[in-house]
This record gives structure tokens, sequence and C-alpha cells, in this order.
């Protein structure tokens, strides 16, 4: 049996969400597909709450609580995932940044997973049938992120119909069948967005979410899909000249949540070597 633990990180929003998967299989090509009655079911402890713009406080001792809940330690986890984006400028680098430490601490991979996909991902969790999917996110500005993806049934996996593009509520490019739309811009935008007038269903709930990250990140961490922790890096969509002294003060501060999950590893290894 293998097992595999994964930790995975989602602050591109004004939610804090963590959640951590466990789960044991004989096949480690098996589809870690929870949407699918056949698959494995893997063990999840989540938190998911509204922090605002003090999710850097929060993420660390959301992890640690959840690896206290589940009766496991940072050592045992295989990979860390993280919601690269896009999303909030400031949650984007604060996901990245303790992603990034951990994974240094750990010695293990990271698993950047897009905020869009995350939106489909989480429309087909609840709903098997939605295997079309165009996720929606309010960008603000007067614009939205989007993205169209097509579950393969095959594959077990999403294939990227349009990558994430940032665009005006009235410019989306609509698939050619019959589609879940996903995300916040259907609340955001209303009739604006035309999208939703014409989408088979629409999923409100559907937002970014450490655990639909999660599921989507075992699929890729099992097919190798996986990048070294130097190489974690967000995904920001909507291009920026210069920072605002806000973004330079949360860039600072995700820098330093950052040296405190390498800390915080450091500090629990010795520990456990202390006891020894």
């Amino acid at each position: 049996m293998t097992k595999t633990v994964l930790l995975a990180l989602d602050t591109s929003t004004e939610f804090c969400s963590v959640a951590l998967l466990s789960t044991e299989s004989a096949d480690d090509t098996s589809s870690a597909d929870d949407a699918d009655a056949s698959a494995p079911k893997p063990l999840v402890w989540v938190r998911h709450e509204s922090t605002g713009a003090v999710s850097s406080t929060r993420l660390l001792p959301a992890i640690r609580e959840l690896f206290d809940e589940a009766g496991l330690a940072l050592a045992d986890c295989n990979a860390i995932a993280f919601g690269a984006g896009p999303g909030s400028f400031t949650g984007l680098r604060t996901a990245t940044g303790v992603a990034q430490g951990l994974a240094f601490g750990l010695n293990c991979p990271v698993v950047p997973i897009g905020t869009l996909l995350a939106c489909a991902e989480s429309a087909r969790r609840r709903d098997p049938s939605a295997t079309r999917v165009l996720a929606a996110l309010d960008a603000r500005m007067d614009e939205v992120y989007w993205a169209d993806y097509a579950w393969d049934a095959n594959a077990r996996e999403w294939r990227t119909v349009h990558s994430a593009a940032l665009g005006s509520a009235d410019a989306l490019d609509l698939p050619d069948q019959p589609f879940t739309l996903a995300g916040n811009a259907a609340a955001a935008f209303g009739d604006r967005l035309k999208a939703a007038s014409v989408a088979r269903t629409v999923d409100h709930e559907a937002v970014p979410h450490a655990l639909p990250i999660a599921f989507a990140a075992l699929r890729a961490f099992r097919a190798g899909r996986t990048l070294p922790a130097d190489q974690a890096a967000p995904e920001y969509i909507r291009d920026k000249v210069a920072q605002t002294t806000e973004e330079r003060l949360a860039a600072k501060a995700a820098q330093h949540a950052q040296t405190a999950a390498s800390s915080a590893h450091a500090a629990h290894t010795a520990e456990g070597e202390g006891r020894r």
C-alpha cells in the first residue's frame, strides 16, 4: 500500500483555506477521484475561514491545527499544493510563500493549482455531470477571470479548452456544448454576464477552496506533475507595472510568513529529535 499525505493552501480570496488529505492505495496511479463512487475515499481535514486581509497571520496556525487533528506530523507530508491564481495579489503571494517555505524545510515538491481549475473541480465534485465547466471569477475593476475546462473521463483529468484569461463580462468565449458556470462572477455581474443565461446550471458555491485544490493536486502528484520548491510562483493574469505601498507591505508579510514556515518546520524537527 502507498500512503500519500498532501497539504493544500489557498488564500486567493478573502478566505484562509487549508486542507490536509491522507490516502492509501495499492496502485499509485489510481484516480484519487472522489467524484467517482468506485474510487478510494481519502481522509480529509479542512479549515476554511473568512479572514479578509489577515490570512498571513492565520495560515500557519490553521496548518498546525489540521496536522494535530489528523495525528500526523509535518514530516509525513509528501507534497504541498497551493492556489496559484488568478486572485488577490496579496493572497497569492501569501500562499506561494508559505507553500515554498514549508516545501524547502520538508524537502518535498510543490503542486501549483490554478484557482479557476479549482472552481471546475469543485463544481464536478458536487455534480458529477458537470464535465464541461466555464469558470468565472470577479476580478474587480469591472473585469472577469475566466477559463474553460472539459473533463476527460478516460484520462480522469481536466483538459484546458481555454486557458485562464482576463476580460469584460460580455467577452467570454462560450463553450460549444452544455456547460456549468462555476464561480462568483454570475453573482457579481448579474445580467451582464451572458454566460449565466445560457449555462445548463450555475454553481455559485464553486469558488477557490483548498479541498478541491487538494484533490486536483493529488492527481497531479501521482502523475509526476510537480515542481521543486524554488520554482513555486503565483499566476497573476492581470499585469501590473508597480506595486502600491499596501502591496509592498503585503509582499513583506508574505516573505515573513515564508520564513516563519521554514522556522516552524525546523523547530518541529528539533523538538522531535529532542524526544529521542
